[in-house]
């Protein structure tokens, strides 16, 4: 396999791609490991996601450069995803232990028989994760799950494989056992093959597509299986805004690593009130998004990691957007330079009949659409097959989240976007997935509970 740098075209290392049989071996080679893994106590195993934890830190710079020049992902943001890690680490560090321990829910006394619940390690996950977020994706998964005594078969994105290895080097240094974090190289072939496997869960990250077709193929299997997919993430900015305020915020959300975020703004609503006035605003902090080379701290929009998949994509979308009517007020067309990347794109006299208000977009593409009503706007944002999150822009919080709460989302935002906390959790409705990270929900995810009836004889 050849890893790509998508700003240049060139190739940067090739890789060897894991066959059925080396998975095989590595699943064997797991197996093995995971039972004594989890026979070590929690402290040891919290001690050494601390080394990693530092280790990330120690070695930044470095992972962030081999981020930015396989995925595309503008510098500093590369930054700013390893810097902000290490509060996810933290909280699962915080939690895991009190997610372990055993509960007793009638004593002894009570009647002779003692309920307790204990919980045990799934076993061994796999976890096929993303390119677009590849520490921050990943650790929702391989952090709870080495902490609670699982060993993980780990599948970075071919987008990202370098990072992938960055991070597994990192763990190893850190003290994980190699047997007890292993990676599997290569594209979605190989991923299919790995979920294949007889593995005790599989945590997906990607697109509805393959997240059906892994359900399918688990269908008959009877484990636990966690998707986590897309969005056409909704944000309706009401008439009580300050609108240079909230275009500031909504086109961050939108555009924030070139639009390539599950919950990145996809499709924006806005009150005739202040319609005018907010699609005025919007294009001026667009237009301040530096294009361009993603090593230089100035750039904001980078090249798109899926390189022509994802131009094509967007080119379609664009294309039938003005077949049926829209307006280009920015980009439209993919960048005159070297790579792959695609202008910034705002469009308007836009409907709900055309793919770029309906298909996910993933990258810099947006839709302004204008409504007369609070009424009109979150009909508008319920007219999805996903459900991953909405957001409000309203001076007042009963209005936002009367309409929030009538939204089958997994995350709501009052006058906020494209936010993630460890300490809430992230799940998806509809064709945005089954299953959550993070959070306490997120710890309980790896863990299977056994009834223990203890009388004594």
């Amino acid at each position: 396999m050849r890893i790509v740098n998508p700003a240049t075209n060139q190739t940067l290392e090739e890789l060897n791609e894991d066959s059925r049989d080396s998975i095989e071996a590595k699943l064997t080679r797991a197996r093995g490991a995971q039972r004594a893994w989890a026979a070590t106590s929690f402290p040891e195993r919290a001690d050494v996601m601390r080394r990693f934890r530092d280790l990330v830190v120690e070695r930044r710079d470095a992972l962030a450069a081999s981020l930015t020049s396989e995925v595309g992902k503008p510098i500093t943001q590369s930054r700013n995803e390893i810097g902000a890690l290490g509060g996810r680490i933290d909280f699962f560090l915080e939690h895991a232990a009190r997610e372990l321990e055993d509960e007793v829910v009638l004593g002894a006394d009570a009647g002779g028989t003692e309920e307790r619940i204990r919980h045990e390690p799934l076993g061994v996950v796999a976890n096929v994760s993303a390119w677009n977020y590849p520490f921050f994706v990943g650790a929702n998964v391989f952090v709870p799950a080495l902490l609670t005594g699982n060993a993980v078969l780990y599948k970075p994105s071919e987008y990202a494989t370098l990072t992938g290895l960055g991070i597994e080097r990192a763990l190893h240094d850190a003290g994980v056992p190699r047997d007890a974090f292993i990676s599997v190289l290569g594209d979605g072939k190989v991923g299919a093959t790995l979920v294949e496997q007889k593995v005790d869960g599989v945590f997906f990250t990607g697109s509805h597509a393959t997240g059906t077709r892994i359900a399918q193929a688990l269908a008959h299997r009877m484990i636990r299986v966690q998707l986590e997919l897309g969005g056409k993430d909704p944000a309706y900015v009401a008439d009580d805004v300050d609108p240079k305020a909230a275009a500031a915020a909504t086109a961050d959300g939108a555009f924030y690593n070139t639009g390539q975020s599950c919950c990145a703004v996809e499709r924006i609503y806005v009150h005739e009130k202040i319609w005018d006035a907010f699609v005025s605003e919007f294009v001026e902090v667009v237009r301040g998004f530096a294009l361009g080379d993603p090593t230089d701290v100035a750039t904001y929009i980078g090249p798109l990691a899926r390189r022509e998949l994802a131009v094509a994509a967007l080119e379609d979308q664009v294309a039938d957007a003005k077949h049926r009517g829209a307006r280009v007020l920015l980009g439209g067309r993919r960048a005159e330079r070297a790579g792959w990347f695609f202008e910034p794109t705002l469009l308007v006299d836009v409907s709900h009949e055309m793919k770029v208000m309906r298909d996910e977009s993933f990258g810099p593409v947006i839709g302004l659409m204008k409504v007369g009503s609070d009424e009109e706007a979150e009909r508008l944002m319920a007219d999805t097959e996903y459900g991953l999150t909405a957001a409000v822009y309203s001076a007042s919080r009963a209005r936002a989240e009367s309409i929030l709460g009538r939204l089958d989302v997994g995350t709501a935002y009052w006058n906020c976007c494209d936010r993630v906390s460890p300490r809430l959790p992230w799940s998806g409705r509809g064709h945005s997935g089954v299953g959550c990270t993070l959070s306490t929900y997120g710890i309980e995810a790896f863990l299977k509970p056994k009834a223990y009836h203890l009388r004594m004889g």
